[in-house]
């Protein structure tokens, strides 16, 4: 697939995927879902590139959200009924999933807007950079439907805790970059002419660790996520370091033969 709503460049290890409507502040409109989508599925079997950064284009922020008028043409099209709204809101909410199930930590720039799809976006990612600019909101609500949507209920308050998230959820409240660091849903904040330098530094240093672990590493914070006990948390911790050792173990006993 082209891409024309989104821009996508690799060095080395590393690729930025740049959210590209700058005009309509990086809003997802039905056809950047598909290209996110198909983006996103390609990551799945990319063991090349071992760390994404995620941003957005233009001034004024790295995603507002879905773009309402061009959903609103789109469900005028296929007919709204229950059935198909829930097929598209499903699609769209596959981003998500892709997110969290491709093997490269994602790095999430975020710079001025950070807006309901757009803020989901960067719970998904697994490390979040913020400029001191930025601003997040659980928009769902504000624009009349549920207020917990495209994984926010199940994320949300694991960053920030459950009273606050709810708070989020049910106000749409706009939350500034120096209280999302407060809160945890920020991990770091810097200047915007910053942003992007910081982000590129933290994605060399996770490039330079084996690829491999980088995955391993993702799938265990993803199964603790869901954890009943740490027996089995331990349980996938110790399967990843026994095929690391191996890897490990391997490599020592082949240098030491060729020395």
């Amino acid at each position: 697939m082209e891409y024309e709503t989104i821009l996508y460049e690799v060095e080395g290890a590393v690729g930025t995927l740049t959210l590209n409507r700058p005009k309509s502040v990086n809003a997802v409109n039905r056809q950047m879902m598909e290209e996110l989508i198909d983006f996103w599925e390609r990551r799945q079997t990319d063991f090349e590139t071992s760390v994404i950064i995620l941003t957005g284009a233009g001034e004024k922020g790295f995603c507002a959200g879905f773009d309402m008028k061009d959903a609103t043409e789109g469900y005028s099209q296929d007919g709204m009924t229950p059935e198909n709204i829930y097929r598209k809101q499903a699609r769209f909410s596959t981003i998500l999933k892709l997110m969290r199930t491709c093997p490269q930590p994602i790095i999430a720039a975020v710079h001025g807007y950070a807006m309901g799809a757009g803020m989901s976006f960067a719970m998904a990612s697994d490390i979040r950079l913020a400029s001191r600019d930025a601003v997040f909101c659980a928009a769902y609500i504000n624009i009349g439907v549920g207020g917990a949507d495209l994984a926010s209920s199940y994320l949300l308050w694991r960053l920030v805790g459950f009273g606050k998230a709810a708070e989020m959820c049910y106000t749409g409240d706009r939350i500034p970059a120096e209280e999302a660091y407060r809160i945890g849903l920020a991990d770091h904040l810097y200047e915007r002419e910053d942003l992007m330098a910081q982000a590129a530094a933290l994605s060399q240093n996770l490039a330079y660790k084996s690829p491999f672990a980088l995955h391993l590493t993702k799938e265990v914070l993803n199964a603790g996520l869901n954890a009943p006990s740490m027996d089995e948390a331990l349980m996938m911790e110790n399967r990843n370091q026994s095929y690391m050792l191996t890897m490990q173990l391997m490599k020592y006993l082949e240098q030491q033969q060729q020395g």
